[in-house]
């Protein structure tokens, strides 16, 4: 519960998450070696190398204080400095009005800290100069002025330890990420299968990687396969019934073409609606086939089909475009064809108008088919697109009867590109609104 808040800021892809649960380990290792040691060895040392310091400095005030007079204290100040290796300007007139540091000079700040408490006298410490350290002391002969060698009293080799740990933690993460991506590339490719043949597509797919990823890449191959099976039993049963179907009702026809049309003309009406009936069978088994993908501009497409179906006859009309006129994503044309088809003529089956608007959706479009029938009642919606799902008693049957399929077709072609199709209630018409995105 209390890493929820988390998840937002996660990366959500599996090579962004290999990548953080590999890195994280590892800077958090070296944060807590450079805060938990180093410093505490660097200010450990430090203020060691300065204690030593001190002592020689403490020797020199109390020589200068000392001695009888100025040009004396001069003279001790430089006898006792040189073996010392201390600069000394005894009196000192630039002192600064308080201690000069970086605001990062960690060891600078150890030094401050050991040398006051030791030395009360001492006005001034400046670490100004990257390489010296300069400071200001009070004597009975005026301010005495000191430098000496910042390497004295600072230590340079934690330093050197924390840019190996950077640089050689950064190598080492560098050749773990590659080793890891060659593990999660095997995930990666079956995923990439198993979305393609989501959308209708099949990939050359064969499982490699560890163990486990090998067991769960066969059992993807395994259930294409029967998937593909189960589906092409289908296709070959519907088409044998389509097919064999259509010779009876042929001789049907033709026997009924000898009787006189005011008697044969009911029966005919049946014989359409069985050969209506065998013809959407046969497309049913045909709907999860979109064919090639191919760059299509889905607003030619549309005006087409409204062109087509106004030359019939047909009360189609446009209704709201935003596609951009000439901007082509791919998809099958023909399975797009057969989706406004069907729309158009459920849509004409059972209202008076049919209105189809285009509008673009992230990398694909949405197509929406709207009309003023009798609708269908929310709870019924997923039943209708069942196949061979027939709801006539909540439509109008004046129109004549069907196979239960169209809708079942547009929800194949719909999930073989990736989109959804629901239907709704629509706004301004009154009627059923079907909506069926498709993703670029």
């Amino acid at each position: 519960m209390f890493f929820k808040w988390l998840k937002r800021f996660m990366p959500r892809g599996l090579y962004g998450r290999a990548a953080l649960i590999l890195i994280l380990p590892v800077v958090m290792m070296q944060l807590v070696i450079s805060v938990s040691f180093i410093q505490r060895h660097y200010n450990g040392v430090t203020q060691q190398m300065t204690a030593a310091v001190q002592l020689e400095l403490r020797h020199l005030l109390s020589e200068v204080n000392g001695a009888a007079t100025l040009e004396e204290a001069v003279f001790v100040a430089r006898q006792l400095g040189t073996p010392l290796e201390l600069d000394v300007v005894l009196p000192a007139g630039d002192q600064p009005a308080a201690d000069i540091r970086r605001l990062f000079d960690l060891s600078g700040r150890a030094v401050i800290q050991t040398l006051r408490p030791a030395l009360p006298q001492i006005d001034a410490i400046s670490f100004e100069d990257r390489r010296r350290v300069q400071l200001w002391a009070m004597t009975k002969h005026g301010i005495i002025k000191v430098s000496f060698s910042r390497a004295r009293v600072s230590a340079s080799n934690p330093h050197q330890l924390l840019v190996l740990i950077v640089v050689f933690g950064t190598f080492m993460v560098m050749i773990a990420y590659q080793f890891l991506r060659m593990q999660l590339r095997p995930i990666a490719r079956m995923a990439a299968a198993s979305t393609a043949y989501g959308k209708g597509r099949i990939l050359p797919y064969r499982p490699s990687g560890a163990t486990e990823v090998r067991v769960a890449g066969r059992a993807f191959l395994e259930m294409r396969d029967r998937i593909e099976a189960q589906s092409q039993n289908r296709t070959i049963m519907l088409s044998g019934v389509s097919h064999d179907l259509r010779t009876p009702l042929t001789r049907l026809r033709l026997a009924l073409s000898l009787l006189d049309d005011e008697d044969a003309a009911p029966m005919l009406s049946d014989v359409d609606d069985l050969q209506h009936m065998a013809d959407a069978f046969l497309e049913f088994a045909r709907g999860e086939q979109v064919g090639e993908m191919v760059l299509t501009d889905p607003g030619a497409v549309l005006r087409s089909v409204l062109d087509d179906a106004q030359r019939s006859g047909q009360a189609a009309a446009m209704g709201q475009c935003e596609w951009p006129k000439g901007r082509e994503i791919k998809l099958g044309s023909m399975a797009l064809r057969r989706v406004l088809d069907n729309l158009i003529g459920n849509a004409l089956r059972y209202g008076s108008m049919a209105e189809v608007s285009l509008l673009p959706q992230g990398s694909g479009f949405l197509l929406v088919v709207e009309d003023d029938g009798p609708g269908i009642a929310a709870e019924r919606r997923q039943e209708a697109l069942r196949p061979f799902s027939q709801l006539d008693p909540a439509r109008n049957q004046d129109r004549g009867g069907g196979a239960g399929l169209g809708l079942a077709i547009v929800a194949d072609i719909a999930r073989a590109h990736g989109g959804t199709f629901e239907l709704g209630q629509s706004a301004r018409l009154g009627g059923l609104a079907a909506r069926v995105s498709f993703l670029g």
